[in-house]
């Protein structure tokens, strides 16, 4: 089972990569194991940012095991800490996460990268929800998709199940970037790199904020932000870090960020 996931660090960054032939979908096993590494990852001070992508060049992934559904893995199987794919509903996961998408992301794989905080992909991906056609609720996509691209476009994929190609996802803003296929991982890597020498604790409030407040009316939110009742902004405001942003714009220098 590990082999299904394979991780590599590289300083600050991991690379999560899924490695599941054919098409890298994603048994209730293999969801168990990426909520491991997802959850190592959030509590791991040395790590910043992850990257996920899928192992070949043809499937990001093709999302739930349809093979493993039908030898009788139901849709509430036990798939782990993090929920489908590990990042789904992983609790309190304050660090960038990066889909790096390399090819087909379907169904369940659509929305694992939907779970990251920002996409790019491949020229060569695609992206589709056809549970339509097995009878079953693209439930991530359902509550997220709507609020990501137009209502319409999204209510289209979801309908219809058809396939949206990558410049079309680009379109729509639903991935920040497209670029070759074989700069991918480089480019992600640049990304991930960027948001490593970032401040972490800005970065933690950005999600706790985000993911707290969503809701909440405007002014019920900002009270809260302005009054530090989430913990992560409390602990920014009272850090090592902010004085050194200060104190590092003041001396024109780039800040040397420690996370404290």
């Amino acid at each position: 089972m590990d082999d299904a996931i394979k991780t590599e660090r590289r300083g600050a960054v991991l690379t999560v990569t899924l490695d599941r032939p054919k098409a890298n979908a994603i048994d209730a096993a293999t969801s168990r194991r990426m909520g491991d590494v997802f959850a190592g990852f959030r509590d791991d001070d040395e790590l910043r940012v992850a990257v996920v992508t899928g192992a070949g060049d043809k499937f990001f992934s093709a999302g739930w095991d349809l093979k493993a559904a039908a030898d009788g893995e139901g849709a509430d199987a036990d798939w782990g800490v993090g929920g489908f794919a590990g990042l789904q509903q992983l609790p309190d996961l304050n660090k960038p996460v990066i889909a790096a998408v390399n090819g087909m992301a379907v169904g369940g794989g659509f929305e694992l990268a939907l779970s990251a905080d920002i996409i790019i992909a491949a020229d060569t991906a695609r992206f589709a929800l056809p549970e339509i056609n097995v009878g079953i609720l693209a439930d991530a996509a359902t509550l997220k998709l709507p609020k990501r691209i137009p209502y319409h476009v999204a209510m289209d994929v979801l309908l219809t199940g058809r396939w949206m190609e990558a410049e079309e996802a680009a379109r729509w803003g639903l991935v920040s970037e497209v670029v070759p296929a074989v700069d991918l991982m480089s480019r992600a890597g640049e990304i991930a790199d960027l948001l490593a020498d970032g401040p972490p604790l800005v970065f933690a409030a950005i999600k706790d904020v985000m993911r707290r407040t969503e809701t909440m009316g405007f002014h019920e939110a900002i009270r809260r932000v302005d009054a530090r009742e989430f913990e992560t902004v409390d602990r920014l405001y009272g850090s090592e870090d902010m004085l050194e942003g200060a104190t590092a714009f003041a001396e024109k220098r780039k800040p040397q960020w420690k996370g404290r």
